[in-house]
């Protein structure tokens, strides 16, 4: 792949800024064959919790004209089986792109557990913590809306790992500044954004919702400018901040955009569900596009964006 497209985030070589988000690779394996995964610059896993979860009940994707809504539950075989089955897969046979574990839990203490069962495994990089699962202990608040429980959440993860942390947060956040400020002095080294956002979508002739959960989360191109603006906003206030940029990117001219923003890397989500070779062939079209704008290092034009003159 063209040197155009290689950068360096916190502190990890990428070959190229495209990572496949978190749930649309599982743990690599599923799509080995189907995408060359060393093609990309990464990708982070389905999520890991302490225990193993059975998700929720189907359908758990349905399609609209706007996007994906899905209610998955976070389905996944739990610590031990991703550490003895997974991981060893990993890092059999990938051997340039990153790895980053997505990490759920219930409570505040889970996230540090299954950091700390994983760190030493080969083949992880990075972890990225999924702060948008509701606090059992605080009445069903996501971590991420309580300013104490992440930073508690952040700093039990840090205090267990040297690797890099990122913290995914959630759209629907009054001000994702001061959510990132606090991630990121609890020792995240950087953010994801964004996580899906609450929606639900109605089958009029049943006149029930079209997820066996109800309500789920709405994924796909709607979200690419809520993700832009805010990729703006924390970059801006946090300069240095590393970002990874997702929601609605689908061609290399999405991902282009939330450089732009500030973004360092972006992840592919709802258009692998589409076409699981999205990823791969937007790794193709960032380098022409940056053939065809002389452009010798993609990296340089991140947080470039000409804001108009007020």
């Amino acid at each position: 792949m063209t040197d155009a497209l290689r950068t360096t985030v916190a502190g990890l070589d990428f070959s190229n800024p495209v990572l496949l988000a978190s749930g649309t690779a599982g743990y690599g394996r599923e799509v080995d064959g189907v995408i060359a995964l060393d093609r990309l610059g990464g990708i982070v896993t389905k999520a890991v919790s302490p225990e193993p979860r059975h998700g929720n009940a189907a359908p758990r994707v349905w399609d609209f004209n706007g996007g994906m809504i899905n209610a998955v539950g976070l389905a996944n075989p739990g610590l031990q089986a991703v550490r003895a089955e997974a991981l060893p897969w990993i890092a059999a046979h990938m051997q340039v792109a990153r790895v980053f574990v997505n990490v759920v839990g219930r409570t505040i203490e889970d996230y540090a557990e299954v950091v700390a069962g994983l760190d030493d495994s080969a083949g992880v990089h990075a972890f990225e913590l999924n702060v948008s699962c509701p606090n059992t202990r605080k009445g069903g608040l996501e971590f991420g809306a309580d300013p104490e429980a992440l930073g508690a959440l952040v700093r039990g993860a840090r205090s267990v790992t040297a690797k890099p942390l990122f913290v995914k947060l959630s759209p629907t956040l009054s001000d994702v500044v001061a959510t990132t400020r606090v991630a990121i002095e609890s020792g995240a080294t950087g953010v994801t954004f964004f996580n899906t956002l609450p929606g639900l979508v109605i089958d009029t002739s049943t006149r029930r919702p079209v997820l066996g959960f109800g309500s789920g989360g709405v994924s796909g191109p709607a979200l690419r400018p809520v993700a832009a603006l805010a990729i703006r906003r924390v970059t801006q206030a946090l300069p240095g901040v590393p970002v990874i940029g997702t929601g609605g990117v689908g061609t290399a001219d999405h991902a282009v955009q939330l450089i732009l923003a500030g973004a360092s890397l972006v992840a592919v989500g709802t258009a692998s569900m589409a076409d699981p070779r999205a990823a791969e062939r937007i790794v193709r079209d960032l380098a022409r596009w940056c053939d065809a704008h002389g452009v010798a290092r993609l990296a340089d034009l991140r947080g470039t964006l000409e804001w108009p003159a007020s």
